[in-house]
């Protein structure tokens, strides 16, 4: 296999500007919304799991 030879495949086009502004919007919200969506539900299930204060009463004695 010669190394100096063509591809026999043309070169293709650069991607488009609005393509690549796709791309990176897509790679950024897939990075980030995981992130934003386990801090926020994390913390509102460890509220939601904190037990009410319990009233202790202690039986009247008379």
């Amino acid at each position: 296999m010669e190394s100096a030879s063509q591809s026999d495949n043309p070169p293709q086009e650069p991607p488009s500007r609005s393509s690549s502004l796709l791309g990176i919007v897509v790679a950024l919200l897939t990075l980030t919304l995981p992130i934003f969506a386990i801090a926020h539900f994390s913390s509102a299930q460890i509220d939601a799991l904190e037990p009410p204060p319990a009233a202790f009463s202690q039986p009247r004695r008379e």
